[in-house]
């Protein structure tokens, strides 16, 4: 492989793990304050495409308008989810509550197959998103570009919130300790919804992002990269969102580039996940950036 081809290749995977991060994030946020493994994460990734689509494409309302649009539904469809299939059962066993987040996401699979058809649907792609670049001899495609400084700048506003504002201290304060949080004086309730809510936004633009890079929506769509990101939180540390960056950026870099250097395993690509999964967690198993913490009961 000569440097070029590295190089255009270090760019898509690097476009890949930014995505995979971007969603992860979510998985880490939710995890971080109640314990709970957010299983429909995905499926809102998914409802996030759709909603950008049909804005585009029904509505006929310009890319930027949906693109808003299908974020604001999205993160209303999020905290909803939480409302209605989570907050009920936040008191009882963790089995209980994990059971219901399986369940909300074959829910709203099988919904989106009544309610969007199970046939595949081209996402369309404005002429903004479409261009191509040259740097340095490398072709590459805008939206390779886009998503890092998306995901960069998502990051950091996150990060301020988290650690510079008083939602974010209340926010580190409940995923201390929940108990201890609501002797505080401090509104869990309210910090569940906003924290559902910034993950259900993340997983929208990622969503949208992801229908732009590869544009072709289903129903099951969000199965894999829900999957796959939720290896990037494992693997960065669950409850660290510099873990899931981490993770997701590193899960991106081994999918792309062993393909790039090994073309014929392309056919086992989604494999590398999990054996990155298994690799870490039998060196650290609480993740490359994780801690220890104690799990109730």
């Amino acid at each position: 492989m000569d440097f070029q081809t590295f190089l255009q290749q270090f760019v898509n995977a690097l476009s890949l793990g930014s995505l995979y991060a971007l969603i992860a994030i979510g998985y880490t946020m939710v995890y971080g304050i109640l314990r709970l493994i957010n299983f429909a994460h995905g499926d809102v990734f998914m409802v996030g495409g759709y909603l950008a689509f049909f804005g585009i494409s029904s509505f006929l309302i310009p890319w930027w308008l949906a693109f808003a649009l299908a974020i604001v539904l999205t993160t209303a469809f999020g905290v909803g989810l939480e409302r209605v299939a989570y907050r009920p059962l936040r008191d009882s066993p963790r089995i209980s509550i994990m059971i219901s987040a399986i369940g909300a996401s074959f829910l709203i699979e099988n919904l989106a197959i009544v309610l969007f058809d199970a046939r595949p649907k081209a996402f369309p792609v404005a002429e903004f998103f479409a261009k191509n670049y040259v740097i340095g001899g490398v072709y590459v495609a805008g939206i390779s570009l886009l998503i890092p400084i998306v995901t960069a700048v998502l990051l950091a506003v996150l990060l301020w919130i988290v650690n510079r504002t008083k939602t974010g201290m209340a926010m580190r304060a409940v995923s201390t300790d929940i108990d201890a949080a609501r002797l505080m004086a401090i509104d869990v309730n309210r910090i569940v919804s906003i924290t559902f809510a910034i993950g259900s936004a993340l997983a929208a633009i990622g969503g949208i992002m992801w229908a732009l890079k590869y544009p072709r929506l289903e129903p099951l769509m969000g199965i894999m990269p829900g999957l796959k990101c939720f290896i990037a939180a494992v693997v960065g540390g669950i409850g660290s969102i510099a873990g899931a960056v981490l993770g997701g950026l590193l899960l991106g870099m081994v999918e792309l580039m062993t393909v790039a250097f090994l073309p014929e395993l392309t056919g086992y690509k989604d494999a590398f996940a999990f054996i990155l999964l298994i690799v870490v967690l039998l060196v650290k198993p609480t993740g490359l950036l994780g801690k220890n913490q104690g799990e109730k009961v």
